[in-house]
């Protein structure tokens, strides 16, 4: 009977599924990329509602105490493999300029919202928004990598005399990523190359090259 043969073929399926256990164990920072690995595919096929701890494990071929030992919950794993796609605080453009360095990060960050990781960030603020233990997760696991990486430029860019880092104060570093953020979450409109220039050309270097009041 057809309903009969579509339950073997489903047992017949399982059988064929890697076990994880039988696997060459992978541990430390071979584990945690597939895992983001995973996370990002899953959410570039399924959507971010659509996620699950098990889904991940599955696809990493991983058990999923795995994850729970590194990751308390979803939003904090999600927050992660995000991260993980994105610039990090050892990533420095040194173009030899200020303005080129600033267009760089930019760039690179406007590149990953466009993706999987976009919708991670927009699925993660969204739940954060209803429930608190979720916006605790991500208040916890936040970076603040971009800012970061803004100090490192600004750095450079005093090193060279094209500005005075007094000025770089923490408001003002936060300013252009800020106005990228909103973009993003708010406005619905894309984060294009012309806006990415306005936000350098307009803020942040009239803010940054400017002397302290």
């Amino acid at each position: 009977m057809p309903e009969q043969r579509d339950q073997t073929r489903g047992q017949r399926d399982q059988t064929q599924l890697p076990d994880h256990r039988k696997l060459p164990r992978r541990r430390g920072a071979a584990l945690n990329s597939a895992i983001f690995e995973a996370v990002r595919a899953e959410i570039a096929e399924s959507g971010y509602a659509a996620l699950t701890m098990d889904s991940v494990a599955e696809r990493a071929r991983a058990s999923k105490a795995s994850l729970y030992r590194r990751w308390p919950g979803r939003a904090a794993l999600v927050l992660e493999a995000a991260y993980d796609a994105m610039p990090g605080p050892a990533f420095v453009p040194d173009t030899g300029s200020l303005r080129e360095d600033a267009l760089a990060i930019l760039r690179l960050v406007a590149q990953q919202l466009e993706g999987a990781v976009g919708q991670a960030m927009r699925g993660l603020l969204g739940e954060a928004l209803q429930n608190p233990a979720v916006a605790a997760e991500v208040q916890e696991y936040a970076r603040g990598n971009v800012a970061k990486i803004m100090g490192a430029i600004i750095e450079q860019a005093a090193s060279r005399g094209e500005c005075d880092p007094s000025v770089a104060t923490e408001t003002r570093i936060e300013a252009g990523p800020a106005l990228l953020r909103q973009r993003f979450i708010f406005s619905g409109l894309p984060i294009d190359d012309d806006f990415l220039v306005h936000v350098v050309d307009e803020v942040m270097l009239p803010l940054l090259v400017g002397r302290p009041n």
